[in-house]
């Protein structure tokens, strides 16, 4: 099958690939681990957050119900697996063996979730969202600022109704919202989003994955304002079960690299898609505000928003606007993470954002690695710096009601790519 050459700009959208994470491909340093001589304990092994996410995901299974979440220390670059009460202790010495730090914690993995489905039955308020935050072993609670009087006495009585010590509550300075806006980047329907990862639809057509509220905004999408449409929503689901989209290349010869544009002209190849790990550093690339980072805060999110109840995102405190929803989120040695669904707050103030697992994507469209289509650029990267001019016209065009942006996210041109955050795998630095 020949390829046509696609246009500059739309090459900057595009993304590299994504493949399923598989436990052959996980490889445990050996040479750093040690023991302590004293106890005879292994001592826990020194870990890049890719290799404890394979780790993580493979003590999950060896602990069954004594699992209670686990996280990536990264100071200390080890992972850290929580215990409930009452784990075999043959099992436990088993999971230290493998090169894991375990804790005893309070509350199990079955007590969190069933805390967080209570939270889903009697607080399901918008401007809400709530996560399970292993390093604290509890849900962590969100409220935005619109969450005020008998809202806000009903999501505390809520919290209460749970126990101590279950849930910690904050509230948020922004207001929770998706972050579509009218601008640059893809454009469909006077909305305005951003590409996330390239991928091979099950028919075998090229395609990419975006946000769900993009999908459900517009049917069709180009790569410039006004432009004549490149692609197809073919699936989209939001509210619901995650916020994501797949949207299939018009065009069947379409070809796209497998990579994330992180500005200045420079590039991440993407290897994989993989699950988050809580304590992991991430980077998200959006056509609003170029390259940003941040750490995972929490797995399994719930966000109430304006538009309906969302649930298994994934939590962090990277910075994200409107018009970066879509965007990729993914790490710094080249794996497929997230898609950027929405949050509170602006990349000046910073706030939370909330992420559609990648993995999860796949999972539901079928979509997967194949030739010519991959995981990559979010964001739009250089596209977006050629089509700022654009984006200054249409700050009103915010987008349908099915999935609103407050349109003040429409840039003059000096947002799209700040060049700090310019990085080509080996050396990415965030501006969060």
């Amino acid at each position: 099958m020949s390829h046509k050459r696609i246009p500059k700009r739309k090459a900057a959208m595009a993304a590299g690939g994504v493949a399923a994470l598989g436990a052959a491909a996980i490889l445990l340093p050996q040479a750093n681990a040690s023991q302590d001589g004293a106890s005879g304990t292994p001592a826990p092994r020194t870990l890049k957050a890719a290799d404890a996410q394979g780790l993580a995901a493979q003590l999950s299974g060896l602990l069954g119900d004594s699992f209670a979440g686990s996280y990536y220390d990264a100071g200390k670059r080890q992972l850290v697996v929580d215990v409930a009460p009452g784990g075999d202790d043959n099992v436990v010495a088993q999971a230290k063996k493998a090169g894991a730090a375990v804790r005893e914690v309070a509350h199990s993995l079955a007590a969190l979730k069933s805390g967080a489905r209570t939270l889903k039955d009697r607080a399901s308020i918008p401007g809400t969202a709530w996560a399970i935050d292993p390093r604290t072993n509890k849900l962590l609670v969100t409220a935005d600022r619109t969450v005020t009087g008998a809202r806000w006495e009903r999501l505390q009585s809520t919290v209460r109704s749970l126990g101590q010590d279950m849930a910690t509550v904050k509230k948020s300075t922004g207001t929770f919202k998706t972050f579509v806006s009218g601008g640059d980047a893809i454009f469909g329907g006077g909305a305005r989003c951003s590409l996330g990862f390239n991928v091979t639809a099950s028919d075998g057509s090229p395609a990419f994955l975006t946000a769900g509220h993009c999908g459900v905004a517009a049917k069709q999408w180009s790569d410039a304002q006004n432009g004549q449409p490149i692609a197809t929503v073919d699936q989209a689901v939001f509210p619901g079960n995650g916020d994501f989209s797949l949207v299939k290349y018009d065009d069947p010869n379409t070809q796209a690299p497998s990579e994330v544009n992180a500005g200045g002209g420079r590039t991440v190849q993407i290897s994989q898609a993989a699950d988050a790990t809580v304590g992991q550093q991430v980077f998200r690339m959006g056509s609003t505000t170029g390259l940003h980072d941040g750490q995972v805060l929490g797995l399994d999110a719930t966000v109430n928003y304006p538009e309906g109840t969302v649930s298994g995102l994934i939590q962090t405190n990277v910075c994200a606007e409107p018009g970066d929803s879509g965007g990729s989120l993914f790490t710094q040695d080249g794996l497929a993470v997230g898609l950027t669904s929405g949050g509170s707050g602006d990349c000046t103030s910073g706030g939370e954002t909330f992420f559609q697992p990648v993995t999860t994507a796949l999972q539901a469209t079928g979509a997967a690695l194949g030739a010519g289509a991959g995981a990559g650029a979010g964001g739009a990267g250089q596209g977006a710096g050629e089509q700022q001019s654009g984006a200054g016209q249409s700050g009103s065009g915010a987008g349908d009601g099915s999935a609103t942006g407050d349109g003040s996210g429409a840039q003059d041109g000096s947002g799209a790519q700040d060049g700090s955050g310019a990085g080509d795998g080996s050396a990415l630095t965030g501006t969060n």
